[in-house]
C-alpha cells in the first residue's frame, strides 16, 4: 500500500508541475486556458477558479491544460440556428443560450443568419416576427450555455494561434523546463535534510554491522593515512578499501585531537560484473552549507540529465533494445525497490523521474511538447505556421504510435517482472 501511495503521489506531483509550466505561461501570455487536468478519461473532481476548470480525472497516465483555439473550440452558430441572447447593462449580449431558453425570462430570441465570435464578436439575425436584420455585439467575456453548461467564447487574442512565436514556444516548453526546476528544488531538499557528500578524508556513518564499527573506527574520524599511505581524499579512502578485501589494513586517523591507529579488515564483497572489492561499512561524510548543497543539486541535476541523452543515444544506436524500456508498471516495480531504502533515495528518484519526464517530453516526437517545438523552428524557417490540419494529422497519428509504443512496453513490463518470474 505504501508503493502504491509513493507511486500516486510521485506520478501526480510530475504531472502537476509539468502542467503547471503551461498554465503558467500560458496565462502570461494572456491565452485563454480553459482546463487544467491532471490524468485522462472521467472527471473525479473539479472546481472553476476564475476563467479555469481545475479537474482530476479517472486514468493517471498524463496530463493537460487546454487552450483557446487547440482543441475543438464552441459550437459553431450558423444560419437558421436560434439562440437567446441576454444582455449586460453595456447592451452587449452576456450569455448565448443554445437550448432550455424558457428558463430565462428575460431572453430574445433572434434565428442566426451570421456571428463572428472571433474577432469582430458580432451575431447577426433577426428576432422573432420581426425581418429588420439587426447586429447585436457581443460581450468580450461572454459565455456559450448549452445544457446549463457555461463556456467562455474565445476571442482572438485570446487563443493561442494569436501570440507570438516566441510567447507560444515558451507556453509549450515551459512543461518540461518546469521538470527540471522540480528535479532541482528535490535535489536541494535532500541536501537540506541530508547532507551532501564530500571528498574530505572524514569517516561518515558506519553501518551497524560493518567492520569499520567493529574495528572501533568512529563518525568523524579524520584519516591520515591507510598502512602508511598518505590519504587526502574521501576517493583515496574508497580506493585502497576495495583494493584490499580481507586484508588487514592500519588506519591512522585524527580524533578529539589525537592521533591513533586501528586496525580494519576489510569484508570482500563480490560486484556483478568485477572482481571481488572490500567494504568496511561506512558512508561519505556529508555537509549542509547552502553553497555546497545549491552547487550539489544543480550538477546532479545536469549530470542526470546527461547521462538519460546517453542512454537515449545507445537506444537509438542499438546499443540498448526496445526491451530495456520501462513503462508505468516497470516504474511502479522500480519505485517499491527505492522505497525500501528510505525517503531520500525515494525523493531522489522522483528527481530522476522528472528529469526523465522532462528530457522525453522534448524529443522531436509529434504528440510530444518536442514535436510541437520542432513545429515552431520550421515556422520560424518558413515565415508562416505550417497548415494547422496537417499539423495536427501529424500529431495525432504521432500521439497514436506512442499509445502503441506503451502498449509494447507495458507488455514487456509484466513479462519481466510477473509472467518470467
Amino acid at each position: 500500500m505504501q508503493t502504491v501511495i509513493a507511486f500516486i503521489v510521485i506520478f501526480g506531483a510530475l504531472v502537476f508541475f509539468h502542467e503547471l509550466g503551461h498554465l503558467i505561461f500560458a496565462k502570461r501570455a494572456g491565452i485563454l486556458c480553459r482546463e487544467f487536468a491532471i490524468g485522462f478519461g472521467p472527471k473525479v473532481f473539479s472546481f472553476k477558479k476564475n476563467e479555469t476548470v481545475y479537474t482530476i480525472r479517472l486514468l493517471p497516465l498524463g496530463g493537460f491544460v487546454r487552450m483557446a483555439g487547440e482543441d475543438p473550440e464552441m459550437v459553431e452558430l450558423k444560419a437558421g440556428h436560434r439562440i437567446g441572447l441576454l444582455f449586460n447593462q453595456d447592451e452587449k449580449a452576456s450569455k448565448i443560450v443554445l437550448n432550455n431558453k424558457d428558463r430565462y425570462p428575460n431572453i430574445r430570441v433572434i434565428e442566426v443568419e451570421t456571428a463572428d465570435l472571433e474577432r469582430e464578436l458580432i451575431i447577426k439575425g433577426y428576432e422573432d416576427d420581426e425581418e429588420e436584420l439587426k447586429t447585436f455585439p457581443i460581450a468580450r467575456n461572454a459565455v456559450i450555455v448549452e445544457d446549463g453548461t457555461e463556456s467562455l467564447i474565445a476571442p482572438w487574442d485570446r487563443q493561442f494561434g494569436s501570440k507570438s512565436l516566441p510567447k507560444r514556444a515558451m507556453a509549450i516548453f515551459a512543461g518540461p523546463l518546469f521538470n527540471f526546476i522540480l528535479a532541482f528544488f528535490i535535489f536541494i531538499l535532500v541536501g537540506f535534510l541530508q547532507g551532501v557528500p564530500t571528498n574530505d578524508p572524514v569517516l561518515g556513518d558506519l553501518t551497524s554491522d560493518g567492520a569499520a564499527k567493529g574495528s572501533g573506527l568512529q563518525k568523524g574520524d579524520v584519516v591520515l593515512s591507510i598502512d602508511d599511505s598518505e590519504i587526502s581524499t574521501w576517493e583515496d579512502i574508497v580506493g585502497v578499501i576495495q583494493k584490499h578485501p580481507g586484508d588487514e589494513l592500519v588506519f591512522t586517523v585524527e580524533r578529539g585531537g589525537a592521533t591513533q591507529d586501528i586496525s580494519v579488515t576489510p569484508e570482500p564483497q563480490k560486484v556483478e560484473g568485477e572482481e571481488e572489492i572490500g567494504k568496511i561499512g561506512v558512508h561519505n561524510p556529508m555537509e549542509k552549507s547552502p553553497m555546497k548543497v545549491v552547487s550539489s543539486s544543480a550538477e546532479q541535476t545536469y549530470e542526470m540529465g546527461k547521462l538519460i541523452f546517453v542512454l537515449l543515444g545507445k537506444l537509438v544506436t542499438g546499443e540498448f533494445s526496445i526491451d530495456a524500456l520501462s513503462g508505468p508498471v516497470g516504474i511502479y516495480q522500480s519505485t517499491d525497490v527505492v522505497a525500501q531504502s528510505g525517503i531520500y533515495d525515494l525523493m531522489r528518484w522522483a528527481a530522476i523521474l522528472s528529469i526523465n519526464l522532462g528530457i522525453m517530453n522534448l524529443l522531436p516526437i509529434p504528440a510530444l511538447d518536442g514535436g510541437r517545438l520542432l513545429f515552431f523552428a520550421v515556422e520560424a524557417l518558413r515565415g508562416k505556421p505550417v497548415d494547422r490540419k496537417m499539423e495536427g494529422m501529424v500529431h495525432f497519428v504521432g500521439f497514436a504510435l506512442l499509445m502503441v509504443l506503451m502498449l509494447v512496453v507495458t507488455w514487456n513490463d509484466i513479462q519481466r517482472f510477473f509472467i518470467q518470474n
